[in-house]
């Protein structure tokens, strides 16, 4: 995780709203051990995904592909976070 503050709420929640778009494809986001539906922002939320925290993104389904590389893209541009 790139941006200042983490996954808190307003990052989460683009976060969220990105997966979202990919209704047929199932994608999880992990740390830790432990991972979340990345439709879900309490899942999200309850991972306590600070700055510098390595994260996973996994995809599954019609969409895995372009769910994978819009999900990455959004982290890596900081989730509209400086």
């Amino acid at each position: 995780m790139t941006n200042a503050v983490g996954l808190h709420a307003r990052p989460a929640a683009l976060f969220v709203k990105t997966a979202r778009q990919f209704p047929a494809t199932t994608i999880r986001v992990g740390r830790d051990g432990r991972d979340a539906d990345a439709r879900s922002i309490i899942g999200i939320l309850t991972l306590e995904v600070m700055q510098g925290t390595p994260i996973t993104i996994s995809t599954e389904g019609p969409d895995a592909e372009a769910a994978l590389t819009a999900m990455v893209a959004i982290v890596e541009a900081g989730l509209g976070e400086p």
